[in-house]
């Protein structure tokens, strides 16, 4: 059993530090901010949402099409290391990586926010490496 657990780790630092050699970056993940006990026109729905940008690291950041004739909008790519929305996952209390993944507004990206269409997790054996996000690009990709 320890031996599956050591070599489940090395598989996600081997990931994280290839994702760190092919060119890694870091990237903000919108997501909403924390509701405010107490706070009268939140409950009720007055409030404009918040939201806070957090940081990814290590990523790796790559165009999957381009943009086609028709105008349509590009397909992105985010490579993420696991260990990264792990943490976040955790700090942040959200119940897993796809409630995170679900109620994030979007990835900022060199000021455009573009928006998660689906996310799969990498995975070596049986260890959960890194994750892949398909991102689409909006019309208004500039913040």
């Amino acid at each position: 059993m320890a031996d599956l657990s050591r070599a489940a780790e090395a598989a996600r630092r081997a990931a994280s530090v290839l994702l760190r050699g092919a060119g890694a970056r870091s990237v903000m993940l919108r997501i909403p901010a924390p509701a405010i006990a107490g706070d009268a026109s939140e409950q009720l729905g007055l409030a404009v949402p918040q939201f806070q940008d957090v940081e990814l690291a290590p990523v790796v950041f790559r165009a999957t099409s381009a943009r086609t004739a028709e105008g349509k909008a590009a397909r992105r790519e985010l490579l993420v290391s696991a260990t990264a929305i792990e943490t976040l996952t955790g700090s942040h209390d959200f119940a897993s990586t796809a409630a995170l993944f679900a109620s994030a507004f979007g990835v900022l990206v060199d000021q455009s926010l573009l928006a998660i269409t689906s996310a799969t997790e990498l995975t070596a054996g049986d260890a959960i490496c890194g994750y892949r996000l398909q991102l689409h690009e909006s019309t208004a990709d500039t913040l």
